[in-house]
């Protein structure tokens, strides 16, 4: 496969989504529209966005974790099958909001599920494919819900409303996961203002691929 696959990941608050906006129409402005592709776990297409529905709504406080953890790998199972392989098969650059990363650190710590074992459920959903590179945009938990408060309160869902103590244990994975694949994932300081935040982001991806930026 020709494409390129390269995924975003963060606490919440830590400003993916500014970031990938930028990043995305940088892209495409040296690629054209056609040659990047933006998209988010879970969702990206009918089927994932309607697991994402059931996932995020706010109703739903009696779901159990493993319940949850298992609808997030079948929303990035049909997510991989529908659209990252065909556009790495057609030989685009794919921005990925979140991948297997988010559940590792999220059910397998926040929760408490155990890392390894949300790990394997997602090795029978993804069957090995991992991204090339992984921005990790790290930011103290505190910060990162103030952040929520203050820009999207409007658009909490059921795991932004979690205690601050469930946002650390999700936070101190993913700092684990960044010092054991430091051949894959770059961590950028997210409490950085957004224009060098972003400068760092296209710094991390020509490092990767040269041709980029």
């Amino acid at each position: 496969m020709d494409g390129k696959f390269i995924s975003f990941e963060g606490p919440d608050g830590a400003g993916k989504t500014s970031v990938m906006r930028q990043i995305t129409a940088d892209l495409k402005e040296q690629l054209g529209s056609d040659g990047v592709v933006y998209t988010r776990e879970p969702g990206g297409n009918h089927i994932a966005e309607q697991i994402r529905d059931v996932l995020f709504d706010a109703d739903n406080t009696d779901m159990d974790p493993r319940t949850e953890a298992l609808l997030f790998a079948a929303a990035r199972r049909q997510h991989l099958i529908a659209d990252i392989l065909p556009a790495l098969q057609n030989g685009k650059v794919i921005l990925c909001d979140r991948y297997v990363d988010s559940s590792i650190a999220y059910q397998g710590a926040g929760r408490g599920l155990g890392e390894e074992n949300i790990w394997q459920i997602n090795q029978f959903a993804i069957d090995g494919l991992m991204p090339e590179l992984t921005i990790y945009l790290d930011i103290d938990s505190e910060l990162g819900l103030q952040r929520i408060a203050q820009n999207r309160a409007d658009e909490v869902n059921r795991l932004d409303e979690e205690k601050l103590s469930f946002h650390r244990k999700v936070r101190s994975a993913y700092q684990k996961l960044a010092q054991e694949n430091p051949q894959r994932i770059v961590t950028i300081d997210a409490s950085q203002p957004l224009d060098q935040v972003i400068l760092q982001v296209q710094q991390a991806i020509h490092q990767r691929f040269s041709q980029l930026f």
